[in-house]
């Protein structure tokens, strides 16, 4: 395995830093201030035409066609680019390589008919639309998707939807055009995992309801965490997305490399924070020194740096492992795995500069109160850390079933020590 960032992500690494420094970073204080005003900023606009002129544009999607606007790199060279855009919390819309249009245009590669793709896909890879990916609901635990209940029937060649969804994010944006709808097939049977479909649904279609948009940890975002009722939402049949039945999986394929991202994200935001705390603690005393000679702020940094690298050697072996040809057979145990140390690692990170900074960390003149917050958010987002925990378990007891009797030769019970040795 070979981490080291190629001649071509170092290239692209150095244009989109001198883009964001030069046209990104001098409007975030703007935009931080119509996101408190709930409002999407205008500007984004003029940012994005701005870097789909300068190649900055569909960076995060390696299966991009040779015809489609953008530059397709592969996982690997991605990451230190997501890392950069991670400083922003809106840097990656100004690139096309936001969630969730991301994942959803990853998915539409994958699955969608030439229909589709001609009707959803390249107005979201040319930027002109938005869309949303609406599975979680508010009735059961949707962190075990076979439990969803909305539901879609098959009336001749019409899709009809009813059901609510919620957290819904990217939905209240005034350019979300498409919902990307996970439902339970009426005529599902007993197999849990060929129970779903998805639906691609115009978001002005008849009965699609958007009841509110839902604060995360107080903090309302302007895009949107939506719920959405669904009232006999009806869509030509044409707007399956792949096959009956196949929503699990598709939405499974989803997740994968859209988790991917966020921790990437997440290692440019944990590196900010330290950051942050390193200037912090070698400006400001207290008890006749500088922070920065307080052991135990010593410890707090040496503790952030060695996490943070740790954890992005474990993002970048997963990101080499999505460029395979032939991914390893422990990819998604990889990807649970980073989603879980990544949101974490955030809450730690984050916390300590936050206490490094004192009362102002806990206000909004940083970026640490609400990188703390969205760190919190990420260990539900995605997965919960318990749905994590047991898929890199699941594989872990899979592997010892498969090899039980390995570790019997490292007992030394009496009877051992009184057996002869054995010489294979």
């Amino acid at each position: 395995m070979d981490f080291r960032r190629s001649e071509r992500a170092d290239e692209w690494l150095r244009r989109l830093e001198d883009f964001l420094a030069r046209f990104v970073l001098p409007f975030n204080a703007a935009w931080h201030a119509a996101a408190a005003e709930g409002r999407p900023a205008a500007f984004v606009a003029d940012l994005r035409a701005l870097a789909r002129e300068e190649g900055l544009w569909n960076l995060c999607l390696p299966g991009l066609p040779a015809d489609a606007p953008g530059t397709a790199l592969s996982h690997l060279d991605y990451a230190p680019l997501a890392e950069a855009m991670g400083r922003l919390p809106w840097a990656a819309e100004v690139f096309n390589c936001n969630a969730p249009d991301s994942g959803n245009m990853e998915l539409l590669l994958r699955s969608a008919s030439p229909a589709q793709r001609e009707r959803w896909l390249a107005p979201l890879l040319a930027g002109t639309i938005r869309s949303a990916f609406a599975m979680s609901e508010p009735d059961v635990a949707s962190s075990d998707p076979t439990n969803l209940q909305a539901e879609v029937r098959r009336e001749g060649d019409t899709l009809v939807l009813n059901g609510r969804k919620w957290f819904v994010t990217g939905a209240a944006h005034p350019e979300c055009r498409l919902l990307l709808v996970m439902a339970r097939n009426a005529d599902a049977g007993a197999d849990a995992h060929h129970a779903h479909s998805i639906v691609l649904v115009p978001a002005d279609a008849a009965g699609v309801e958007l009841v509110r948009n839902i604060p995360v940890v107080h903090h309302v975002a302007p895009e949107g965490h939506c719920e959405i009722v669904f009232r006999q939402v009806r869509v030509p049949a044409g707007e399956l997305l792949g096959a009956w039945g196949e929503g699990f999986a598709l939405a499974q394929a989803r997740l994968g490399p859209g988790r991917v991202h966020h921790c990437m994200r997440t290692i440019g935001q944990c590196e900010l924070a330290l950051g942050l705390a390193c200037d912090r603690a070698l400006e400001r005393r207290a008890f006749g020194r500088p922070l920065a000679q307080q052991a135990n702020v010593q410890e707090w940094l040496a503790d952030s740096r060695i996490e943070i690298d740790q954890a992005r050697l474990l993002v970048l072996r997963t990101a080499w492992s999505l460029d395979q040809p032939v991914p390893p057979a422990d990819l998604r145990e990889q990807v649970a795995a980073i989603k879980l140390v990544a949101a974490r690692l955030q809450q730690r990170v984050v916390d300590r500069a936050m206490q490094v900074f004192g009362a102002m960390g806990l206000s909004p003149d940083t970026p640490l109160a609400a990188l703390w917050t969205w760190g919190r958010a990420l260990r539900i987002m995605d997965g919960p850390d318990e749905v994590h925990l047991r898929t890199v378990a699941r594989g872990e007891l899979k592997r010892a079933g498969e090899q039980r009797g390995k570790w019997a030769d490292y007992f030394t019970t009496p009877e051992q020590m009184r057996a002869e040795p054995r010489v294979r």
